[in-house]
């Protein structure tokens, strides 16, 4: 079972997200959630259990390039999957560059999350 971090300014997108994994079917435990980058950051070091981070990328005060940058420079390499609006190709290649494993473009539908996710989990 994973314990997977949500970080997104929206809580309802963070309440799709949720919903959206296990509905996929997903091997999902614990689900913890983040509003930004920030708050991101302090979620992982308070659950060192965190086998998947699912992130935004436009958030205030930290946004997901950012976190990306911030969680790869503390050494840690659990999978980072971009979950976005933000489909352009340079902020994705972007995103992969600073650390990111994947991503995934919203909207999405749980079997777009179990194929996207499932080698990951």
């Amino acid at each position: 079972m994973a314990n997977i971090l949500i970080v997104d300014d929206s809580s309802t997108m963070r309440k799709i997200i949720s919903r959206s994994l296990r509905q996929a079917g997903l091997p999902v435990d614990d689900i913890y959630e983040a509003g930004d980058g920030i708050e991101g950051l302090n979620a992982l070091a308070a659950n060192k259990s965190v086998n998947l981070i699912l992130s935004d990328i436009n958030m205030p005060n930290m946004d997901g390039l950012e976190f990306i940058k911030q969680v790869r420079a503390n050494g840690n390499t659990v999978p980072i999957v971009m979950i976005t609006t933000e489909g352009g190709e340079e902020i994705i290649k972007e995103a992969m560059s600073s650390g990111a494993s994947d991503s995934i473009k919203k909207p999405f539908t749980p079997e777009q999350l179990q194929e996207k996710l499932g080698g990951l989990l």
